[in-house]
């Protein structure tokens, strides 16, 4: 198991603890994993289901898959991105309420990106993690 990430929420930000994510993460010295954007693509092909809350659980599963792959739990991921299509503040609730409940609790730092377009014409969200593993 790596070491523990400090997470911070300093005074001088805004707090952001308060909706489920940290301002800093602070990694100790150690391997680091860059887990590529996980669109809502099922390792057998299927196709994309057309709704953004199917997308993101697809989405969340792959990304369980990744830190399975590593040995890693949630609470070793350093950073998030979350590219979202139409960004808009309902559509980011529906996309944080999946990925809050995949985190449990875990705090990485955390940045939303609105694009106009992903990997696919059918593809709504994609979320890529830098996550710390064992040496």
């Amino acid at each position: 198991m790596p070491a523990p990430i400090d997470r911070m929420n300093p005074r001088a930000l805004p707090d952001a603890g308060k909706v489920g994510y940290s301002q800093i993460s602070i990694a100790h010295p150690g391997p680091l994993a860059f887990v590529s954007g996980q669109v809502a693509w099922r390792p057998d092909g299927g196709p994309a289901p057309a709704s953004l809350a199917a997308q993101t659980a697809i989405v969340v599963d792959n990304l369980q898959g990744a830190l399975d792959a590593l040995q890693a739990s949630p609470d070793d991921i350093v950073q998030m991105r979350i590219y979202l299509t139409d960004l808009r503040s309902e559509r980011q609730e529906i996309a944080m309420a999946e990925i809050l409940r995949f985190l449990h609790g875990a705090r990485p730092s955390l940045t939303g990106i609105g694009v106009e377009a992903l990997a696919g014409p059918d593809l709504e969200i994609e979320v890529e993690m830098v996550v710390q593993v064992a040496a």
